[in-house]
């Protein structure tokens, strides 16, 4: 297991085909020089992206993870993607659904993409995760398939079912690619700097 701050993730999880952890990190704000961790966060991607990435080879992490075109590519590459956040501080299932919408709809309110169809589809994950609580360990995965502009998002809490839903708004599962994968504009700036690492090491190989 790979431990990200204390949390156990496995190195590689399969899901129509095995996917390999390329990055982690956590989110979390400062509050009076106080850091509070919120999630910890996984990224699950076929190995074969790195052949998509082929402009940015011999290019060191610390370069990648300010290009915001190399993770453009990586968010655009034809690969599969499998997201796993684990929580660290209990929520309500709501407060992370606003903060997923805000900077959803921010992104598509920017590329000029925020339509009724957008609206409705990002209201729906927004409701999704309305009813649940975060409990500590609770786990909410993205899964992004290799060719369908799709995402499928579980979440998962002790003594509980797991509950899915399916986002189908090509545009809406773009910018939830982006809340997480965004490069700078990312939600976690350690899962983008990890990636950025672990996939300039990839490059060089």
């Amino acid at each position: 297991m790979v431990m990200v701050d204390e949390v156990p993730f496995p190195p590689q999880i399969t899901t129509t085909k095995p996917l390999s952890l390329l990055g982690h990190g956590i989110t979390d704000i400062e509050i009076h020089f106080l850091q509070i961790k919120f999630t910890a966060i996984g990224v699950y991607l076929e190995p074969e992206v790195v052949g998509h990435l082929q402009q940015w080879r011999g290019k060191p992490g610390n370069v990648l993870a300010e290009d915001d075109n190399f993770f453009e590519a990586l968010i655009n590459a034809p690969v599969e993607k499998f997201l796993r956040v684990v929580v660290i501080k209990e929520i309500k299932g709501s407060q992370y659904g606003v903060q997923l919408e805000s900077a959803v709809r921010d992104r598509l309110a920017a590329d000029d993409k925020y339509e009724e169809e957008e609206e409705e589809a990002l209201e729906k994950v927004v409701e999704f995760f309305q009813s649940k609580y975060f409990k500590k360990d609770s786990v909410i995965t993205y899964h992004f398939p290799a060719n369908s502009a799709t995402a499928e998002i579980a979440f998962t809490t002790e003594g509980k079912e797991e509950a899915k839903i399916k986002v189908e708004n090509a545009n809406v599962v773009e910018m939830i690619k982006k809340w997480y994968l965004g490069g700078t504009r990312g939600v976690s700036a350690t899962t983008i700097s990890s990636l950025a690492n672990t996939l300039s090491a990839e490059l060089c190989k």
